[in-house]
């Protein structure tokens, strides 16, 4: 079972991947060539949405949301991901300003990240019949960094999901290794360091975490 506890555990894991801290920094902006055709774009908040992917989505919630700053932000609402924002002084201080000041956006952040993250991670996890927490926590970090369990991963190993009559551990821990080599010999060599995801939970996995009762050490950061 999925306890409320569990699910914050998960969480602050997976904020501490993405900003470096459990609590998750709200103000963050990061620059990547991570983009189409590897170009530059902004990755923002908590659990660093991307300017091409849903930052627009995270904008229009805190927009009607009547944000503090929702009428500052309307000028650039039809540009985001169209047209490029990541040279915009202006787009990036308001970003950085409203999450500061306005704890309506903190609100926007979060309720975005559990509707187009980790519902859709909760429903492949029960879909599927998954049952630990350890495996939420692949799963969650999953749909966070890649957006999804991708097909063509699932398609390089031969376990099956329990509810397919597989071993629950054996999947997890062969999606993780391709999960892992794939990340490792990525054409966009900027996400070949994030191989660290994947080794903290194999090394979770060797530990026999798998209720995460057991601190949890990444990033020079411990979960309790």
């Amino acid at each position: 079972m999925i306890t409320p506890v569990i699910k914050t555990k998960i969480m602050q894991i997976v904020n501490v991947f993405e900003t470096g801290t459990p609590e998750g920094e709200y103000d963050m902006i990061a620059i990547f060539p991570d983009g189409r055709n590897n170009s530059r774009q902004i990755t923002y908040g908590r659990s660093q949405t991307t300017e091409q992917g849903n930052l627009r989505n995270l904008l229009e919630r805190y927009v009607s949301l009547n944000g503090v700053f929702a009428a500052d932000f309307q000028v650039f609402l039809p540009k985001v991901g169209s047209v490029s924002l990541v040279d915009n002084k202006a787009f990036k201080e308001l970003l950085k300003k409203s999450a500061r000041e306005d704890p309506i956006m903190r609100q926007a952040q979060d309720e975005t990240f559990e509707i187009l993250y980790f519902q859709p991670a909760l429903h492949f996890f029960n879909g599927e019949q998954f049952a630990l927490p350890l495996s939420l926590l692949v799963i969650y970090d999953s749909y966070i960094h890649s957006g999804s369990i991708p097909g063509f991963l699932r398609s390089r190993f031969s376990e099956r999901t329990p509810l397919h009559g597989g071993d629950e551990k054996g999947w997890i821990a062969a999606y993780t290794n391709a999960r892992k080599h794939w990340l490792a010999t990525h054409s966009k060599k900027i996400l070949r360091p994030t191989v660290y995801r994947a080794n903290c939970f194999l090394n979770e996995m060797k530990r026999g975490n798998w209720m995460l009762d057991q601190p949890v050490t990444t990033q020079g950061k411990t979960i309790v």
